[in-house]
C-alpha cells in the first residue's frame, strides 16, 4: 500500500510539471501570435508618416549616428555563479530611463493611486495619499511624453501622429517581446523538470546495476 501510495504521488507530481510546461508552452504562442499584428500596424504607421512627411524626413539619414546612451534597456535577474546565470532567469524593460539620471521612467512601475481606504478616521490621511500618487502619476507621465518627444525630435519639430502611433507600437512590441522572453524561460525551466522527472523513473523503474 506504501509503494503504491507513493507511486501515486510520484505520478501526481510528474503530471503536474507536465501541464505546467503544457500551459506555459500554450502561453508563448499566444504571445508570439499576438506580436504579428502589433508589428504590422507599427510598420503601417510609419509606412502613413513617411507618406505625409516625405521620405527625406523620415529616414536613417535623420538619425544621430553618435554615441549616446540608451533610453530602453533591458535587465535580467538570475541567480549569478561562476559567471554564469544558474535556475531560471527573468526580463524586465527599463523604458525611457533619464539620461541625467539613469532612472527608468516606465508607465509599469507607476503606483496605483487608485487604493482602497477603509475607515473615516483616516479621511485625511487618505486624502493626502490620493494626492501624492495623482502627482507622481502625473510626474512621471510627463517624463515618458518628454522622452518620447524627444525622440522623435530628430525627424523634426513637427511631426505626424501617424509617426507617434508607430513609436508606440514598436514600444508595445517590446513589451510582448519580453514577456515572451519570460514564458519562454519558465518553458524551458519546466521541461527541464520534466526531462529529469522521466529520467528519474526510468532508472527507477531499471533498478541498480548489479
Amino acid at each position: 500500500m506504501a509503494e503504491g501510495a507513493g507511486g501515486a504521488a510520484a505520478n501526481g507530481g510528474s503530471d503536474e510539471k507536465v501541464l505546467d510546461f503544457l500551459d506555459s508552452v500554450d502561453s508563448y504562442l499566444t504571445t508570439m501570435e499576438s506580436l504579428a499584428p502589433i508589428l504590422r500596424q507599427g510598420w503601417f504607421d510609419l509606412a502613413s508618416a513617411r507618406h505625409s512627411m516625405g521620405v527625406f524626413r523620415v529616414s536613417s539619414a535623420s538619425l544621430d549616428l553618435k554615441d549616446h546612451s540608451a533610453s530602453t534597456y533591458l535587465q535580467m535577474v538570475g541567480h549569478e555563479s561562476d559567471d554564469s546565470f544558474v535556475g531560471q532567469p527573468s526580463f524586465s524593460l527599463c523604458k525611457w530611463a533619464s539620461a541625467d539620471n539613469k532612472s527608468c521612467c516606465s508607465e509599469e512601475e507607476i503606483p496605483d493611486s487608485q487604493l482602497r481606504h477603509r475607515g473615516t478616521s483616516r479621511l485625511s490621511e487618505n486624502q493626502e495619499q490620493n494626492s501624492n500618487g495623482d502627482d507622481s502619476l502625473k510626474t512621471v507621465d510627463d517624463l515618458v511624453k518628454k522622452e518620447r518627444a524627444k525622440t522623435l525630435s530628430v525627424f523634426g519639430t513637427l511631426v505626424s501622429p501617424k509617426l507617434r502611433t508607430a513609436q508606440l507600437s514598436f514600444e508595445t512590441a517590446l513589451e510582448v517581446l519580453v514577456e515572451a522572453a519570460n514564458i519562454r524561460s519558465s518553458m524551458l525551466s519546466a521541461y527541464s523538470q520534466v526531462q529529469k522527472q522521466m529520467e528519474d523513473t526510468r532508472e527507477g523503474e531499471i533498478g541498480p546495476i548489479p
